[in-house]
């Protein structure tokens, strides 16, 4: 099994590989034919970003690499994910809100976790009719964020989970502090009326 999971993480850094020679192509052909192909470079960029997590996700299951735990001032990291999406989201007529109530530095593994965000903001997008909700707050010894949108909410729960979900849960679960380890869940009845993804760190 390790042996095929190992062929597995070396087809997903050669077809980043690829992704990479693609968007390049792509911005050759907007500058060489006045034509805007962003909605293209984003999906690009965005697949070859996701295969690099995937990979580095990869190295910390499999222990070759260790969690990058360091203090993140919460509210930036929100603000970045609302940069990250902006113009994607602007593209699809959505509205992303971000509500963050503190301004507290937490201990978690940053890349990863906007990671997982810009994901699950993603997802959403795809379902939601107009807006959708980024939330960071603490509760307790806890850092929750959530990610509602006013879409139909899940046909059936618990959801299927999709190789992005189980690797997001196991990257949630293995962040671990004073006796508390992160969590991952997915859930109808967002105050938008659709889904939530809703991530709780420690």
């Amino acid at each position: 099994m390790q042996k095929l999971l190992d062929i597995l993480a070396s087809g997903i850094h050669d077809a980043k590989n690829q992704l990479f020679i693609a968007e390049s192509l792509i911005s050759d052909a907007e500058k060489r034919h006045s034509i805007d192909l962003a909605e293209a470079r984003y999906a690009l960029e965005s697949a070859a970003n996701r295969m690099s997590r995937m990979l580095t996700s990869y190295r910390v299951m499999r222990h070759e690499s260790r969690l990058s735990l360091l203090p993140v001032i919460v509210s930036d990291l929100c603000a970045e994910i609302a940069l990250d999406q902006r113009n994607h989201l602007a593209h699809r007529n959505l509205a992303l809100d971000v509500e963050c109530t503190t301004d507290e530095a937490w201990p978690l593994d940053r890349d990863l976790v906007i990671d997982m965000l810009n994901n699950a903001v993603q997802n959403a997008g795809r379902h939601a009719r107009q807006r959708i909700r980024l939330t960071a707050e603490q509760q307790g010894e806890m850092l929750v964020f959530k990610v509602d949108d006013d879409g139909p909410g899940f046909a059936n729960l618990p959801p299927p989970r999709g190789t992005g979900l189980l690797l997001a849960a196991e990257l949630a679960r293995m962040h671990v502090r004073r006796g508390h380890c992160g969590s991952l869940t997915l859930s109808n009845g967002s105050p938008l009326g659709g889904a939530r993804f809703e991530l709780r760190l420690p």
